[in-house]
């Protein structure tokens, strides 16, 4: 045992001190394993989707597609076009009610394990880990002087980080009918290079020198994260009632007096954004729990209970009170209503998204004409919108309790073209004197798949007065 405390004692030096890294120097956190890390690179599965996603087919295209030029969204055998971003809006809020959401009851779990820069970020270390080595090594080579060494493999980190943002920038741009044809032929749009430039930049810049600076002065979401927990917010904290006073081990054997910490700085040699989580928590925290995997490895090696840093809340840990239930918290209760309210609205927009869209303009100048055997004359201009991937060939009629209501153009079958809109120009005439009251026209717009009615006026001397 004198070994291994010792062993804990002399990794002091792998980790460096601060209250909060304002950029001041690069982070190199050390890696260790754990559930918690181990859960971590389960996360990056929730992105794999991302990078798979544009070579999964299906019926014969590409199964989610935003094909910007037809103005048409696809997603596997729903296909959304502009009338229908209302949705889009309604997915949006979900996500960012959901955020708060688990944000109250896991504090900052999403920034932690599922936001793209921290997964990002996590792979561009693991890269520079595979390179430059370990934290120490890392240290080292910063300082050393520059040589053919220190260039070969500062050049070899940085060729494969470029590789990694181009292909997210690349994979990116896939998804709005880019092929890796067009790219190697150079066929790209300057649109395109331009987007693919800064996606790829961007990964690069953030994910590879900024890093938790990003989420310091760059996300709002870091700020603002203070004001979506509570005491009941469950989050990794350090026990401050168990861990004080710390002191370092002496001679393999801990001091009389001194807490469970042995002051080893391992929580703070493996955390990514440079937190000492026994400081309290820091806005830079982003709860992703490698300071208990760490914690844990020291206390099991020093023959100590684990959970000398844990998930817990305020609650449980200052007051020694068990955290309520999610039924019983307010905010919990409020922010579930509006997720179940979201979610309904959204499931039934995509189950009950039209096949068609259809609506009638009216001629404004002028409203009607009188024809020389003394009729009047409406013109509308019928608008046909086909929302599937197929032509729509659809029947035009109208109804109405106008007598002798007659259209001059004869109401043929119409074919729509897939993604687009037709208008269809309906010419109708009555008499003034068999207009009475209700002078209303309904249109009607049948296809293959639904049926859709539009009423509108027909407008004469009298309707005028």
């Amino acid at each position: 045992m004198t070994d291994k405390n010792i062993q804990v004692d002399n990794i002091y030096e792998e980790g460096e001190q601060w209250v909060q890294n304002l950029g001041e120097s690069t982070i190199h956190a050390k890696r260790m394993g754990g559930k918690f890390r181990n859960l971590k690179w389960l996360a990056i599965a929730v992105w794999s989707p991302f990078f798979i996603g544009p070579y999964i087919t299906w019926n014969g295209r590409q199964a989610v597609l935003f094909d910007m030029d037809k103005r048409q969204y696809h997603l596997f055998d729903i296909t959304v076009f502009p009338q229908d971003i209302w949705m889009l809006t309604m997915v949006l809020l979900f996500l960012a009610i959901l955020l708060a959401a688990m944000t109250a009851v896991l504090g900052r779990a999403f920034c932690g394990y599922f936001c793209f820069q921290t997964i990002w970020t996590d792979i561009f270390t693991k890269v520079e880990d595979w390179v430059e080595g370990a934290p120490v090594k890392r240290r080292k080579l910063e300082k050393a002087p520059w040589g053919p060494s220190k260039l070969g493999i500062k050049l070899t980190k940085h060729i494969i980080w470029i590789a990694i943002a181009l292909f997210s920038g690349i994979t990116w741009m896939l998804y709005f009918g880019v092929t890796w044809s067009e790219y190697f032929s150079g066929d790209i749009t300057s649109t395109t290079a331009v987007i693919t430039a800064i996606i790829a930049i961007g990964a690069y810049v953030f994910a590879g020198f900024m890093r938790e600076q990003s989420c310091m002065w760059i996300c709002p979401y870091a700020r603002i994260q203070g004001a979506m927990c509570d005491e009941q917010s469950i989050m990794p904290t350090y026990d401050h009632y168990r861990g004080e006073d710390r002191g370092k081990l002496k001679k393999g054997k801990f001091v009389e007096g001194f807490g469970d910490c042995i002051d080893c700085n391992q929580c703070v040699a493996v955390c990514p954004t440079g937190v000492d989580i026994r400081k309290g928590q820091e806005y830079g925290c982003i709860t992703c729990g490698l300071c208990i995997d760490a914690c844990d490895a020291v206390m099991e090696k020093v023959g100590k209970p684990k959970g000398l840093i844990r998930y817990t809340s305020l609650t449980e840990m200052k007051f020694n009170k068990p955290v309520e239930a999610l039924y019983k918290r307010p905010r919990v209760i409020v922010y579930s209503l509006i997720l179940l309210i979201l979610l309904s609205v959204l499931v039934y927009g995509m189950l009950n998204i039209a096949a068609m869209d259809f609506k009638v303009l009216h001629d404004r100048q002028p409203l009607f004409v009188q024809l020389s055997d003394g009729s009047i004359r409406n013109k509308y201009e019928l608008k046909v919108m086909n929302k599937t991937d197929k032509e729509m060939p659809v029947e035009i009629s109208f109804k109405s309790e106008i007598k002798d209501l007659k259209s001059i153009n004869k109401l043929n079958t119409v074919i729509i073209p897939t993604g687009n809109v037709k208008s269809i120009y309906v010419y109708l005439n009555a008499y003034e004197k068999n207009v009475g009251d209700n002078n209303n026209v309904v249109f009607v717009v049948k296809g293959a798949q639904s049926t859709l009615e539009y009423e509108t006026s027909f407008f004469t001397h009298k309707s005028m007065k």
